[in-house]
């Protein structure tokens, strides 16, 4: 009797562990999947600045990025920042959307991106901020909700394009990424990697599309970009 127990015990635990395995290996390969699949469905939309130039967006959308301590862009932020800068010299738009997270007093992405193009010679009125662009798909979410773009260039690293040209395609816009990799970044490989489970998620999101953090009144980016000034 009790071997016939022990046995039994064994032979579930078998099925228990068959079972984890075939749904780890199903999970996997369901993430590849989509991953594979977000990229693939938007390569084509990333284009040169020469590309750009004919095409008579609303804006150019700069997604934000970590900002320093003492008030500068990081790295990363600041490739955005100039390839945005580049694209408006080069007449693609004269509107700059500078989506980023400002959160608190202590956190501020769009002031420090707004500072550095006015520090280049952008004109005030001709950059919006965006205060609530806490993630990807809000930001885009949002330059559709609230500044009514509704044709976009978005400014961002080429691993993190597919995911952003992915959203906007999803939530109705006509968007086109000019990819900003003009040097190499520390902790990229985690970034990437980390970046497979972000298109997971956001591929999910323009499924159910959730409502972003906050809203509110439309500011149009037609408009003075000092409205959105705090």
């Amino acid at each position: 009797m009790k071997d016939k127990t022990i046995k039994n015990k064994r032979k579930k635990f078998r099925i228990i562990l068959i079972g984890t395995i075939l749904m780890s290996i199903l999970a996997l390969a369901s993430i590849l999947i989509i991953n594979a699949y977000v990229k693939s469905s938007v390569k084509d939309r990333i284009i040169t600045v020469a590309d750009a130039i004919s095409l008579e967006p609303n804006c150019i959308l700069i997604l934000g990025a970590g900002v320093w301590g003492d008030g500068r862009p990081s790295h990363m932020l600041e490739d955005r920042l100039l390839q945005g800068i580049e694209l408006y010299e080069n007449g693609v738009s004269d509107r700059l959307l500078m989506s980023g997270d400002h959160g608190s007093k202590e956190y501020d992405e769009v002031n420090v991106m707004k500072g550095f193009a006015i520090d280049k010679g952008i004109p005030s009125d001709h950059i919006f901020m965006d205060h609530a662009g806490f993630s990807t798909y809000e930001s885009i979410y949002r330059a559709r909700d609230i500044f009514k773009a509704d044709k976009v260039i978005i400014v961002t690293q080429r691993y993190h394009m597919y995911r952003a040209l992915y959203i906007a395609e999803k939530l109705g816009l006509e968007a086109y990424g000019v990819a900003s990799d003009p040097r190499q970044y520390a902790g990229q490989e985690s970034r990437e990697l980390r970046e497979i489970l972000a298109r997971v998620k956001d591929f999910l999101n323009c499924i159910l599309k959730p409502e972003p953090t906050y809203l509110g009144d439309s500011i149009p980016i037609s408009g003075d970009g000092n409205l959105t000034n705090d």
